[in-house]
């Protein structure tokens, strides 16, 4: 994840009131910051996340790429997929979704991933987990540490198989 050259610092309304034709960037303390677009095993791990939960719990929301204020104003991240149990009419979200799942690419950092776990455990998500499709592993993290997924992810009555997140790959 790299600032933008030569971005200056902009505040949290000019962020929110930009659209990024390329991908939607992040807001880290004042400065707009390039996420990995993801290649083809993050797109179609993406997909099947989303098909799956929706297909399996027609009750939840499942937002693909959705703004997501994780530090007061300081901060905005872009998760890959958010989940929540009801519509938070709103087009940022200001409360923690339920579930929030970060897919890696090939060029993510470790160090990157670390730091958004850590503010999403802060500003209080109850489910975060991390996919990494070319290694075909999964991890959840409970109160900022990992653990190992083996068959699936489960929260609450919410269960996801990696059988499903993997498929295709």
């Amino acid at each position: 994840m790299a600032a933008l050259p030569d971005s200056p610092p902009i505040s949290i309304e000019e962020y929110l009131d930009t659209s990024y034709q390329d991908g939607d960037r992040e807001f880290l303390d004042g400065v707009v910051v390039e996420r990995n677009l993801g290649e083809r095993p993050h797109s179609l791990v993406q997909g099947n996340v989303g098909f799956y939960l929706r297909g399996h719990f027609p009750h939840l929301f499942v937002w693909p790429e959705q703004r997501v204020l994780t530090l007061g104003q300081r901060r905005a991240r872009v998760p890959d997929v958010c989940v929540t149990t009801a519509d938070p009419q709103e087009d940022v979200f200001r409360n923690p979704p339920l579930i929030v799942i970060e897919i890696l690419s090939k060029r993510d950092e470790p160090a990157d991933v670390l730091q958004k776990v850590a503010e999403y455990h802060a500003f209080g998500v109850p489910h975060i987990w991390v996919i990494d499709p070319r290694r075909k592993r999964a991890f959840q993290y409970h109160d900022g540490v990992p653990e190992e997924v083996g068959s699936a992810f489960r929260a609450d009555a919410i269960e996801l198989p990696l059988e499903a997140v993997f498929q295709g790959l």
